[in-house]
């Protein structure tokens, strides 16, 4: 478990709990901070804060603790992919019809995301919390079109 420790400055002086967390973790959205907040990873003053609207005021210590992302339970399968461009950061995928994006009910292998986890390996990102194979987007199974998986967390933030 990665622990933060903020003090408010003046700038965020009266700001909402959520809001203040939003503008300090761009890697992690609103609802995944919010949900960190109910569950009582977020203490303010040496308190457990459970309200997302609680006001914060300059001076007090924030304590915060994120929790280390969730494993993933999906293999790697040998699936030849069409790749239309790939760097450091990102991988463009032209995704087949019939082809499931992320494992599901009834669709835990042949997937899109098998296949970029034998490709790509560890380098793909996780995104609130969960070590998600770096999917931007998804698109139903009979559709094809080209998605983006990022290669790391920074990549998937923007």
């Amino acid at each position: 478990m990665k622990q933060e420790e903020l003090i408010i400055s003046e700038e965020f002086d009266g700001w909402r709990l959520d809001r203040f967390l939003t503008d300090q973790f761009e890697e992690y959205s609103r609802t995944y901070l919010q949900r960190l907040i109910e569950q009582g990873y977020i203490s303010v003053k040496g308190r457990t804060a459970f309200k997302n609207g609680l006001k914060l005021k300059a001076g007090e210590l924030l304590q915060v603790q994120l929790p280390d992302p969730e494993p993933l339970n999906i293999q790697p399968e040998d699936i030849p992919l069409d790749i239309l461009y790939e760097d450091s950061d990102v991988i463009l995928v032209n995704k087949p019809k019939g082809m499931v994006v992320h494992p599901a009910a009834g669709h835990s292998t042949g997937t899109l995301v098998n296949a970029l986890l034998f490709h790509c390996g560890s380098s793909l990102s996780g995104i609130n919390g969960v070590m998600r194979p770096g999917i931007v987007h998804r698109i139903d199974r009979d559709t094809t079109g080209v998605l983006i998986a990022c290669k790391n967390d920074a990549a998937h933030a923007c």
